[in-house]
C-alpha cells in the first residue's frame, strides 16, 4: 500500500471551526471550539486515518474539507487550488473530484430511488454521460466493482443488508472517478464479519484507481489495516500523527497510548493480562504545538 508520489492531493492548514452560542442583545454566551487549529495533508493515493473518541471533531473536519461547513479560519488546498473561498457554482466543479461515504449506509440513500438510479444520479448531475443507456451500463459496471449482482439496479434501499447499503453507497462515490474519498465512520454501522469485507474493497478499490482517502473511525485494528498514516484528535486538536506502524509501536501522547491500551486482543490470555493506561481527556493547552520526535512523527507539546 505505498502511497503514489506527487504532491499531496488535500492540504490542510490550521483548519478551525468554533460553534457560537448567543445570549441577549447578541452578546457571546459559549464558544465551542470545535475544530481548533487542525494541518495535516493526503497524498495521492494515500489513507490518512484520523481517530479520536466521540465529540473530538474528526467528523466536524472531514465536513469542512467537504465545504458541507463553512471554517471559521484556516485554508485548504485541494488539488493545489484553494478551495475555503470557492462559491457555489465552482464547488459544484471540485466536488465532481471529491466524494464522502457516510457512516449510515441507509439514511444517505434514498428510500423512494431505485439504486440504480441512486448511482446514476452523479453521472446525470456533472453531465458526465449524458446518455441513458450508457449511464445504465456504467451503473452495471460500477455494481460489479464494489460486488453486487448489476439486476440488484432496479431494486430500493429496503430491500439490502446495511452492507450491500454501504456497498452502493461505495458505487456512488467512485462513479465520477474520484481523487479523494472522506470516508466518515465508514464501517461503524455494519456487523463485525461485514466490516472487514468494506475495508478490503476500499483497498481494492484504492490499488485500482490510485484514489486518496481520509478515512475517520473508532476502530483502531481496522484503521491499522488500512491506513498509511494516523493522526490523532482530542478536543479539536490533533495531539499525535506518525506512520501507522510508527505510531502504534511507540505512542508518545498519553491520550494515543490510552486508546491503543484499549485495543481488545483476540486471544483470551493474553487478553486477560492486557494492561489498560487511563487518561483523564483535557483540552490542550491553545499555545501547544506539534514537535517532530522522529521523522514524521509529530506530538503535541504537553508543556
Amino acid at each position: 500500500m505505498n502511497a503514489l508520489a506527487g504532491r499531496p492531493v488535500l492540504e490542510v492548514e490550521n483548519l478551525t471551526r468554533h460553534f457560537i452560542t448567543k445570549g441577549f442583545f447578541g452578546r457571546e454566551e459559549h464558544r465551542v471550539r470545535a475544530v481548533d487549529g487542525v494541518s495535516f495533508t493526503v497524498g495521492a493515493g494515500e489513507t490518512l486515518g484520523l481517530v479520536g473518541e466521540s465529540g473530538s471533531g474528526k467528523s466536524t473536519t472531514g465536513r469542512l474539507v467537504l465545504r458541507l461547513d463553512d471554517a471559521t479560519a484556516g485554508r485548504i488546498h485541494f488539488e493545489g487550488q484553494e478551495i475555503t473561498s470557492l462559491r457555489r457554482g465552482q464547488l459544484r466543479t471540485m466536488r465532481r473530484r471529491m466524494q464522502v461515504v457516510f457512516q449510515d449506509p441507509y439514511s444517505s440513500l434514498n428510500p423512494r430511488m431505485r439504486v440504480g438510479d441512486a448511482v446514476a444520479e452523479p453521472l446525470e448531475a456533472h453531465g458526465i454521460i449524458k446518455d441513458k443507456k450508457a449511464r445504465q451500463e456504467k451503473v452495471a459496471d460500477l455494481f460489479q466493482r464494489v460486488g453486487l449482482n448489476p439486476r440488484f439496479a432496479t431494486r430500493f434501499p429496503h430491500e439490502f443488508s446495511g452492507g450491500q447499503r454501504q456497498r452502493i453507497g461505495i458505487a456512488r462515490a467512485i462513479a465520477v472517478e474520484p481523487r479523494l474519498i472522506v470516508a466518515d465512520e465508514p464501517i461503524t454501522a455494519l456487523d463485525v464479519s461485514i466490516q472487514a469485507q468494506i475495508v478490503n474493497l476500499f483497498m481494492d478499490l484504492q490499488e485500482e484507481m490510485g484514489v486518496a482517502y481520509l478515512f475517520i473511525a473508532h476502530d483502531l485494528a481496522m484503521v491499522r489495516h488500512l491506513c498509511h498514516r494516523v493522526a490523532v484528535m482530542l478536543r479539536g486538536r490533533i495531539v499525535e500523527t506518525a506512520a501507522t506502524e510508527q505510531l502504534f509501536a511507540d505512542a508518545r501522547h498519553p491520550y494515543t497510548q490510552a486508546l491503543i491500551s484499549a485495543m481488545p486482543i483476540p486471544d483470551p490470555d493474553r487478553e486477560q493480562a492486557r494492561q489498560r493506561i487511563f487518561y483523564e481527556a483535557v483540552t490542550p493547552p491553545a499555545d501547544a504545538r506539534l514537535q517532530e520526535v522522529s521523522p514524521g512523527h509529530w506530538v503535541l507539546d504537553q508543556a
